[in-house]
């Protein structure tokens, strides 16, 4: 039987007077492509930054492995193996591909793995490594992503959180982030990935939550979800 690498229960987030989450619980197998699905204000990102620490629960339970991680400092959420590749990939622009990615690295203590890392990530994406001394600043969109998905994997995550990967890209480098993600599972990775590219996004997750305003409308198997007819009407569009 596989093992959860996450289990949320009940989890409630308030930002002041709003209720962000509404008592929302996930379960995530290890190992998987975990999809959260929905429209803007859903709780997507919120869910997110509870799991990393930067945000804090009013209520419910995050564990990680069995181990309770709720309103943890971020910093040790991290160095237990939980990664995150922010929305609007905030990369550090000032400084060139390797250094950014190396800043990624800073949980781990063993210089022979920072190289180990760094070779993967760029066996992932080959551009990094011919623009490893390039500005970050001066990077397309589609390669600061990739530098923003490399820099989370840079810390050896066990569950990699991925938030938006896709905002703003052309189709194509689309369908490159989302082939390389599936790849990162290949080597044990967890994946949880928040999307409004509901299509692409099913066709590579496992299993799917879809969020409207703080609570889960539905969830299931993503090859299910995907010929759900309220999901293609809702977000799917005349996939």
């Amino acid at each position: 039987m596989s093992k959860l690498a996450l289990k949320i229960t009940n989890l409630k987030v308030n930002y002041g007077a709003v209720e962000a989450l509404k008592g929302i619980s996930i379960d995530v197998e290890e190992g998987t492509i975990v999809a959260l699905l929905g429209a803007n204000g859903a709780g997507k990102t919120t869910t997110l930054r509870t799991i990393s620490g930067i945000v804090e629960a009013q209520k419910g339970t995050i564990a990680y492995f069995d181990e309770d991680i709720t309103n943890k400092e971020a910093e040790k959420i991290a160095g237990l193996g939980i990664s995150q590749s922010p929305e609007g990939r905030h990369v550090f622009r000032d400084l060139n591909v390797e250094e950014n990615l190396k800043v990624g690295a800073f949980t781990v203590k063993s210089r022979k793995q920072v190289q180990l890392n760094l070779q993967q990530v760029y066996g992932y994406f080959p551009v990094l490594k011919e623009r490893r001394k390039q500005i970050a600043s001066t990077l397309s969109g589609g390669e600061q992503q990739m530098l923003a998905i490399g820099r989370a994997l840079m810390s050896s995550p066990k569950i990699l959180l991925l938030d938006e990967p896709s905002l703003g890209l052309a189709p194509l480098i689309v369908r490159d982030i989302l082939k390389i993600v599936q790849d990162i599972k290949k080597t044990g990775v967890t994946v949880i990935i928040v999307e409004q590219n509901a299509a692409q996004t099913l066709k590579i997750a496992d299993y799917a939550y879809v969020l409207e305003l703080g609570t889960i409308s539905m969830h299931g198997p993503a090859s299910e979800l995907i010929h759900d007819p309220k999901l293609i009407q809702a977000y799917l569009g005349s996939h």
